[in-house]
């Protein structure tokens, strides 16, 4: 599937670990916000950012893509027949300036939403995957894992989050869904060499990428 996306919707704090990192509370209800498609940026040509905002976070993902319309969908079930494959995705995030903003009670987008913020690994068909419920996710950089989490381990199942999400945002076919990290969130750093790998029932899948200098 490659439909551009008209919009990422992204998921904050679904994993309580990552949000005790970061001295959050759990939400009582899913944290949203959306990463336009400009934000888009293939893994090959590497990250980089405007260094003069601060340090560039790393938070790897767990990606849906939405393969057919959903608008006011309340079962869970009929939402995740929705979901036409999944990869592994970068949200990057501008910490140092997302802190600012939100001392300031302003919006996150000029620290999440900035050109090459999102970055996704190859799709794969859901046919190929299994139960979504049983995908694993891992971040290696440089050699070091650094990230480790299991859809299971999420504050809210996946289909539980799309009906949230679908009361909030129609879906469109080739929308992203970025459904939150796992604890081990940090700081990137110029010629960083990362991995991503997603484990399914069905098989193993990896994808690097890398700092620019």
């Amino acid at each position: 599937m490659s439909t551009r996306p008209s919009k990422i919707v992204c998921v904050g704090r679904n994993y309580a670990e990552h949000a005790k990192e970061l001295g959050n509370a759990i939400p009582d209800r899913a944290i949203l916000f959306i990463k336009p498609p400009s934000s888009l940026a293939a893994l090959n040509q590497g990250i980089s950012w405007n260094l003069d905002l601060g340090e560039c976070h790393y938070e790897c993902e767990i990606c849906l893509q939405i393969a057919h319309p959903l608008s006011q969908e309340k079962d869970p079930i009929k939402a995740l027949e929705a979901v036409g494959a999944v990869t592994a995705g970068l949200d990057l995030t501008l910490r140092d300036l997302q802190g600012d903003l939100k001392a300031k009670g302003e919006p996150w987008e000029r620290a999440k939403a900035f050109d090459g913020a999102c970055l996704l690994a190859d799709w794969i068909e859901i046919d190929e995957i299994g139960d979504l419920q049983e995908l694993e996710l891992i971040l290696n950089i440089n050699g070091v894992e650094r990230q480790h989490g299991f859809s299971r381990d999420m504050i809210r199942d996946i289909g539980t989050l799309l009906v949230e999400i679908n009361q909030c945002f129609s879906l469109e076919a080739g929308d992203v869904i970025m459904t939150g990290t796992p604890a081990g969130v940090g700081a990137l750093r110029a010629n960083d060499q990362l991995t991503m790998k997603l484990i399914t029932q069905s098989g193993e899948y990896d994808w690097d990428t890398f700092v620019k200098a």
